[in-house]
Parts: structure tokens; C-alpha cells; sequence
């Protein structure tokens, strides 16, 4: 969830002062667009992985502490729950092997990291919600040890006035619950891709990204059970939604923003983005750094924008901009949100692919998509997609298509033709296109192969939370093998 704060580092009673600073950061960085500091770019692609961790029973170990410092690695760190982590995949040119590279990094991570955690009695798995956790699980005093979680957890808090509430009523099964922390977020993992775009093309890739997120969810949905209730083939989507809603009920009727969301429009350039962030959120961690932004661009400094970096980063769009600076450098990247977590390093490279090679042929398209449907209808698929998966109606090119169908004989060539145009090797873009193809042709996603395993284990006198467990342990058992989950048996 982003960089490290301390609560002594936040700026109280000041909000003029905060918001000052933060629309100068904004102005700092329209001007670095401006006068090209970022025209030095290579096109390149980053990975974010979010882990849970189980007993051989499938069963949520609530360890991360000791886990990571067993394990000793700088690309991972707690995430939200007590049973989280989260990996980094260092960025790597869009081009070439890098498909095949990423698959080999996860790989490898995740059997050295079996062998080493082995003592500790957990095992590493991907999935969009741990299907075993309990409500019990998910409460305050479960969030992991750090400064920044239990501080945003506080913030949140105070920001809404109120129990936060999760009502999904239109999944297979209705789920309605009020908490009094964003605990629950835990039991979310994704699978987060980055994509480094040079600002003159930002808006084309952005609104790309936009319009494809539905279909993203309709082949990759790995998030069916919620606290022992089967919801949407992509549960995530709603429970974030409604979760961390920070508006009060004035501000909902207002018609105001919701911190998590796809957006309300297309966009022009990068900048606007970061412009209404700062317009239309007050900040979680207010903060004034020492460093003046006006003071460093006019030195030929790259400055930190520290304060406007912490502030988007409690903005969860499901596709966000982010500004960073790497080795010096300044840059403009697209942080796609939207994809579960796991079920294997083979899936989630594949939904890589998919992603990386559609988003450029859709932004490559002329005339554009996005300038010829409203921007409604891209938030209508990403929750049509979340919903029902495979089964989905998605608009493309004027009119409504079945998902399955959509993807087999529209997205998926032209996922390939992107792919070539980024230069991906063709063996991999066949592989990897390939898992996608015959995913969608068995109609198994992560999503279906949990619903349909445990339809049978209760089909055979086994309770719900008892299928979920035997779900799961199989889940974990089918994932070390490494086979796509096309692959996997139900029985």
C-alpha cells in the first residue's frame, strides 16, 4: 500500500497549508511534463504480488512477521492482514523474454520460499480471497505491525463517522455486514502490473486500460467466497468499493468521489489525474515535507513529491497513476489494479500478457474505442466482468457480446498484435495467450474451479465451511504444482 509514514510525521491542525503544498506538487509536475523531463523513457513493466499464508489445512496463519524475517528478502513486506506479503518484481523492459523472465522470478520465488518457511508450518499461496477466513480473522487487532496500516486504519476511521458496512446483495449469495475497521481488506489479494508510459502517450494507454478492465476480470476472476458466502466470481471489486468509501452520507448524495473506483471520464494527459486527486480528496496523511518542488524543478532538481506520492496513494483507482523516481530518474507509470492474485506464476503471467499486449493494441487503435462509448459503459463491464466472469456481457465496438466469445475471437488477436508491437518473443506470446485461450475454452477460471470444487464436496455431505477448507487445501496442493488452473482436477 505504499511507502512508509509514522504518525509523527503528519501535519495537524493545517489543512491550508497541506492542501497549499499539494497543489504545488501538482503544478511541479506539469511543468516537468512541460519541458520534457520525462522524454527519456523506456518502455517498461513492473510486478506486485500479494500473498497469503496458510497451514497444510488451508487455514490462515496470521505469522507475517516471523515469516519475513525468516525469509530475509528486500522484494517482500508485510501487507495489510497478519497474513499477508507482498513480492516486488524488479522492472524489466517490454520486450523480448520478458514474459518468460517474470514466470522464472516467480517461480523461483515461490520454491525458495517453500523450503524456507516449511519449519514454520505455512505455505505460501495466490489467491484473490483466502477462502477459509472468518470473520474473527478479519479485525483490528489482526492487522499487521506497521505504522503506516494501523495509522490508515485510524484515518479511515475517522473519516467516515461511522461503521464501515459491506452490503453485496445481487451475488449468487447475499453478504451484508458492518465492522469497525478496514480489517476485511485483508482478505483481498491482487495481482498489480505496472506499465511505464512516456506523458504524450499516457492518456491513450490510461483510457486503454480503462476500457479493458471488465475484460481483464471476465478471464481472470479468482475471488468467489466471502466469509463462507459465494458472491461474485471477483468478490474484490465490491468489497473494496464499499469498504474503504470514506464519503459521509452528505458527500455520497453530493454526488462526490469514492476513493475506490474506476473513475467518471476518459482523460486528455496524466497530470489531471493527480490535479483531481488533490481536489477532490482530503488528504489521509497530511504531511509538509523539507523539500520545496518549485525550489527543486527550478534547481533541475527531480523533486520527491513525497506528499503528493503518500496522498495517491489513498486514492485506490483501479487503474492509478503514479509518479516515482528511480535511480534519479523521474516517471509516469499506469498501475493496474483491477486482477486477482494467483492461481499459479503461469496464470498470473498469463493475465500479464493478456493486459500488456491488449492495452496496446487498444491504445493503438483508430479511431479510439473509448471516444466511442461513454465512459458508463467501461464502468458497467468492470463490475459485469467482476460479477459473472465468463458468463459476462461486454460491450465492444457498438454492441453487447458474451465473454467468452468476445475474448476467443476479438481480444485475444488482438492481445497478440500488441504483444508484437511491444516486440514480446512470439514463442511466449503463444504460450501465454495460449493459458488464456484454453481457460476460456474450459469456462475454468481460479473462480470456477473453487465454485465447482466445492459444489461437489458438499454434493457429498460435506457443510460449507468444511467444503471450503478441503477447497482450499486442494487449492494450495494444485498450485505447487504449477499447472494452470485449466489444468487442475475437480473431483
Amino acid at each position: 500500500m505504499g511507502e512508509r509514514v509514522e504518525p509523527s510525521a503528519l501535519v495537524g491542525g493545517d489543512g491550508h497549508a497541506v492542501q497549499h503544498r499539494l497543489e504545488r506538487c501538482v503544478a511541479a509536475l506539469r511543468r516537468m511534463v512541460d519541458d520534457g523531463w520525462f522524454d527519456d523513457h523506456d518502455d517498461t513493466v513492473g510486478m506486485e504480488v500479494e500473498l497469503d499464508l496458510v497451514d497444510p489445512l488451508g487455514r490462515p496463519r496470521l505469522i507475517n512477521d516471523a515469516v519475513l524475517a525468516r525469509l530475509g528478502r528486500a522484494d517482500m513486506q508485510r501487507e495489510l492482514g497478519q497474513f499477508n506479503v507482498e513480492l516486488n518484481l524488479a522492472p524489466r523492459r517490454l520486450r523480448g523474454g520478458v514474459l518468460r523472465e517474470c514466470e522464472s522470478d516467480l517461480d523461483g520465488v515461490f520454491d525458495r520460499c517453500r523450503a524456507a518457511i516449511e519449519v514454520l508450518g505455512v505455505r505460501l499461496v495466490a489467491v484473490g480471497m483466502l477462502p477459509t477466513l472468518s470473520a474473527e480473522q478479519l479485525t483490528a487487532e489482526h492487522i499487521s505491525h506497521s505504522p503506516r496500516y494501523e495509522l490508515l486504519a485510524r484515518r479511515v476511521r475517522a473519516a467516515r463517522h461511522r461503521p464501515f458496512s459491506v452490503r453485496i446483495l445481487d451475488g449468487c449469495e447475499p453478504v451484508e455486514f458492518s465492522t469497525d475497521s478496514v480489517a476485511p481488506d485483508a482478505a483481498t489479494t491482487s495481482l498489480q502490473l505496472h506499465l511505464r508510459v512516456p506523458p504524450d502517450r499516457f492518456a491513450a494507454y490510461y483510457n486503454a486500460a480503462q476500457t479493458i478492465a471488465g475484460a481483464q476480470l471476465a478471464v481472470a476472476a479468482n475471488a468467489p467466497y466471502l466469509v463462507g458466502s459465494q458472491v461474485w466470481q471477483e468478490t474484490r471489486i465490491p468489497l473494496l468499493e464499499q469498504l474503504l468509501d470514506t464519503r459521509r452520507p452528505k458527500d455520497i448524495r453530493r454526488g462526490a468521489p469514492a476513493r475506490v473506483s474506476l473513475g467518471d471520464r476518459w482523460i486528455d494527459d496524466p497530470v489531471e489525474l493527480f490535479d483531481e486527486t488533490v481536489r477532490d480528496f482530503p488528504p489521509l496523511f497530511p504531511t509538509l515535507e523539507a523539500e520545496d518542488p518549485d525550489v527543486a524543478v527550478d534547481a533541475g532538481r527531480v523533486p520527491g513529491l513525497r506528499e503528493l506520492r503518500l496522498h495517491n496513494g489513498t486514492v485506490w483507482r483501479w487503474n492509478r497513476p503514479v509518479y516515482d523516481v528511480q535511480a534519479g530518474r523521474p516517471q509516469l507509470r499506469i498501475e493496474n489494479r483491477v486482477l486477482p492474485s494467483g492461481p499459479t506464476a503461469v496464470d498470473m503471467i498469463a493475465n500479464a500478457a493478456y493486459y500488456y499486449g491488449l492495452v496496446r493494441a487498444v491504445a493503438d487503435t483508430d479511431p479510439a474505442p473509448w471516444e466511442q462509448m461513454p465512459f458508463a459503459v467501461a464502468e458497467r463491464d468492470l463490475h459485469r466482468g467482476a460479477r459473472d466472469g465468463l458468463a459476462a456481457q461486454l460491450h465492444w465496438r457498438g454492441a453487447d457480446h458474451p465473454a467468452d466469445r468476445l475474448t476467443r475471437e476479438v481480444l485475444l488477436p488482438a492481445a497478440a498484435a500488441g504483444l508484437d508491437a511491444w516486440g514480446v518473443d512470439p514463442d511466449d506470446r503463444d504460450r501465454y495467450l495460449g493459458v488464456i485461450e484454453a481457460r476460456v475454452r474450459s469456462g475454468r477460471t481460479g473462480a470456477a474451479w473453487q465454485v465447482e470444487t466445492v459444489r461437489r464436496l458438499q454434493d457429498r455431505g460435506l457443510d460449507r465451511i468444511a467444503a471450503l477448507h478441503e477447497m482450499t487445501r486442494r487449492y494450495v496442493e494444485h498450485a505447487h504444482t504449477g499447472a494452470p488452473v485449466h489444468e487442475w482436477p475437480v473431483s
